[in-house]
């Protein structure tokens, strides 16, 4: 068996080989698709070094680097305002520090709270 990595953009030609496959006495390719974490700077942005390697985790960060480029850079979705965060809470679908929680929180109850 063979695995190639994708990236979504690429799916379409997935789709299209696992079409004619079979046709050339080939098996079908299966995919795997993964959700990416947000980039620190927000979702429609990618995670990159070569952008800003003040707003990438590295693997090799230590915890407190990590801590530190979340709170420096990490998008936020909430209000403009403290009075209008207060009263209408955050934008939790945009929220990069809440999202990354989706991914390393393992406790579904404490999750939910944070909510």
């Amino acid at each position: 068996m063979l695995i190639i990595k994708q990236g979504i953009d690429q799916d379409p030609y997935f789709r299209m080989t696992r079409d004619i496959a079979q046709k050339l006495k080939y098996q079908k390719p299966a995919c795997v698709h993964s959700k990416f974490f947000p980039a620190i700077v927000g979702a429609q942005e990618k995670m990159s070094s070569s952008v800003n390697k003040n707003s990438t985790i590295f693997l090799t960060d230590t915890p407190k680097q990590i801590a530190d480029k979340i709170k420096k850079y990490a998008f936020s979705g909430g209000a403009p305002t403290l009075e209008e965060h207060r009263k209408n809470g955050a934008n939790l679908e945009i929220d990069v520090p809440f999202q990354y929680l989706t991914f390393f929180l393992e406790d579904d109850d404490k999750l939910e709270e944070i909510r």
